[in-house]
């Protein structure tokens, strides 16, 4: 679930309010976007991952509530980690190639009739 937009790191593009499939922001003039809608997230991460300045923390469990602060989540270099993951941003590496899906449409099928 979306538990923080850190006002240190955000840079208002409002990418968050525009992706999220279930419109849990809502956008503020010359400010980080709000989390309006919270009850509504469904940890989909695609807020997290379209953040470009890695501002955005999803907590992994859905729908729990938990104490974050956000010095500490900074601190720890978790802000922005799903992105990493996917190896989007620029100076990342695209993790693309360890992706073996591709090796599924080679195996033997079985036999239809």
């Amino acid at each position: 679930m979306i538990e923080l937009v850190s006002h240190k790191l955000c840079i208002n593009c409002n990418l968050c309010v525009q992706v999220c499939p279930t419109n849990v922001f809502d956008s503020v003039p010359n400010q980080p976007p709000v989390i309006a809608r919270k009850q509504d997230c469904q940890t989909c991460f695609m807020c997290e991952a379209y953040c470009p300045a890695d501002a955005l923390y999803v907590a992994p469990q859905s729908h729990t509530d938990m104490e974050i602060h956000e010095d500490d989540l900074i601190e720890s270099g978790i802000m922005g980690e799903y992105r990493r993951l996917l190896g989007w941003g620029y100076g990342r590496k695209s993790n693309s190639e360890l992706d073996t899906a591709h090796k599924l449409r080679q195996l033997p099928r079985p036999y239809q009739s």
